[in-house]
């Protein structure tokens, strides 16, 4: 048997981070064993789908580095891939199961649905409901022969359980009293999602499909639905649901849940999926920070844990710091220019590439997220002013001029300006003026970079070369003398 697996978001959203670690466990499955990965696209919700979502999902897959064997965008023999391109499919596996009289046109009324609801309640019983309504198929083919709508219910066998191994849950039994003739094509012959993606899935072939907790109690139905169409069940697995840190479902109030949103915050594609592969599995051996190709080896459906996992974002900045750490510098300065010159609104010159180049080892030890690095080199490239607070609190003490009018007079007798000549001029200085370090550097720091906070002082200004870093420490001289 060749594993088949499905992802199939709704482009009613933007792609969600559990949706996208639901994605990586089940290519990750179907890398390991030489199976088929499909992206499908359930987009019935006619109302709610929006070109952009669709657009979403297939870039936030690609910037994963999920690819995908059959499905949207690249076809496949199953095609089309979309569900809102197979109502006549789906209508025709509705009209089967009514004339085999597994399913039926239900003419119960909202009325009459609500007064078995509140009946069931009353008497401690599930509110499932069980088809009491239902009238015979010769009626009802002869109400619709006449002109009236109705929606199209499966007819669930009583008494009876469903009973499947989950992968991830180990057995799960649900009775039938817990399941209702649920509708499988609407009055306006659209299919409801339990109908679309139970025939996708037979279809499609789907060996396995690997889905959130949120879903399983719709799995009675889709196998029940599968038998019916007189196919095999998949094997299901359910994944426990992400949480926030408070311990409640993730949502908007914990952050970003949208995974485009961490695109967009400067999060390496990479150090999200090994983040995403964390939240439920281990491949072991307490490690942490694990390739692509050692996790297509390693992974298990059976390893994945049936707790909830808390998705932190402290530790997903951890982890990326790490990625970006591991990062060459030329590929670490290919990922952050285009945020930088995004951030100048306009494109570096040769010279200022060089520039970027020359500081980028000394930023990328310590940022954690891309997006970080354009602020932290503006100094160089852009209009350059002081932040006020810190001018304010480093640059108006008498030893802030002493320490500016020393080092713009030391540097300027350099031969050679480079790091090592800077940095020793600078300690010299600090010794002919009995000035600590705090003292003495921070303003020269505040002076050529013009905030507290900045890439490390020496390779700093060794970067903004003789003539700028002169200059700003002429001007700032001057602006604290009152010049």
């Amino acid at each position: 048997m060749t594993v088949r697996v499905r992802i199939a978001p709704s482009p009613t959203g933007y792609l969600h981070v559990g949706t996208a670690r639901a994605a990586l466990y089940n290519w990750l499955f179907a890398r390991g064993r030489g199976g088929v990965f499909v992206l499908r696209s359930d987009d019935t919700d006619s109302e709610r789908n929006a070109p952009e979502y669709h657009e979403d999902i297939v870039t936030s897959m690609r910037w994963l580095g999920l690819d995908w064997d059959e499905g949207v965008e690249v076809g496949g023999p199953h095609a089309p891939y979309r569900q809102s391109e197979r109502y006549d499919r789906y209508r025709e596996v509705a009209m089967d199961l009514l004339e085999r009289g597994l399913a039926y046109y239900s003419f119960a009324t909202s009325e009459q649905l609500n007064d078995f609801r509140q009946e069931a309640q009353a008497a401690g019983r599930t509110p499932a409901y069980d088809g009491k309504y239902r009238i015979d198929a010769a009626t009802a083919a002869g109400r619709i022969a006449a002109g009236e709508a109705a929606p199209i219910r499966l007819a669930v066998p009583r008494p009876g359980t469903t009973t499947f191994a989950d992968a991830v849950r180990d057995e799960v039994v649900f009775d039938h009293d817990q399941v209702d003739d649920f509708v499988i094509l609407r009055s306006d012959g659209s299919p409801t999602y339990h109908l679309a993606s139970t025939v996708d899935d037979v279809d499609f072939e789907i060996t396995h499909v690997i889905r959130g907790e949120d879903i399983l109690s719709s799995t009675p139905k889709h196998i029940l639905l599968t038998e019916a169409m007189g196919a095999t069940p998949p094997v299901y697995g359910h994944l426990a649901l992400l949480m926030g840190p408070d311990g409640k479902k993730l949502s908007k109030r914990h952050g970003h849940t949208a995974l485009s949103a961490y695109r967009e915050a400067g999060i390496l594609p990479e150090a999200m999926v090994n983040y995403l592969a964390l939240l439920g599995w281990s491949p072991g051996a307490d490690e942490t920070v694990v390739s692509l190709d050692e996790m297509i080896k390693r992974f298990r459906l059976e390893d994945i844990t049936k707790a909830a996992t808390i998705f932190d974002n402290d530790k997903l900045e951890w982890m990326n710091g790490v990625y970006i750490r591991q990062l060459d510098v030329a590929e670490f300065v290919a990922r952050v220019r285009p945020l930088v010159e995004g951030d100048l609104g306009r494109e570096l010159s040769a010279g200022e590439t060089g520039q970027l180049l020359a500081i980028a080892p000394h930023v990328q030890e310590r940022a954690k997220r891309l997006t970080e690095v354009a602020g932290q080199v503006a100094f160089i490239f852009g209009d350059f002013s002081h932040d006020e607070a810190s001018w304010a609190k480093v640059m108006t003490t008498p030893e802030a001029s002493v320490a500016v009018a020393a080092a713009a007079a030391g540097l300027a007798t350099l031969e050679e300006w480079n790091t090592a000549a800077i940095e020793a001029t600078l300690r010299n200085m600090l010794e002919e003026t009995g000035l600590s370090a705090r003292k003495g550097l921070q303003p020269i720091r505040v002076a050529v970079s013009g905030s507290t906070v900045s890439p490390p002082l020496f390779e700093s200004i060794e970067v903004l070369g003789r003539e700028v870093a002169l200059g700003r420490l002429e001007a700032a001289r001057s602006r604290m003398s009152g010049n």
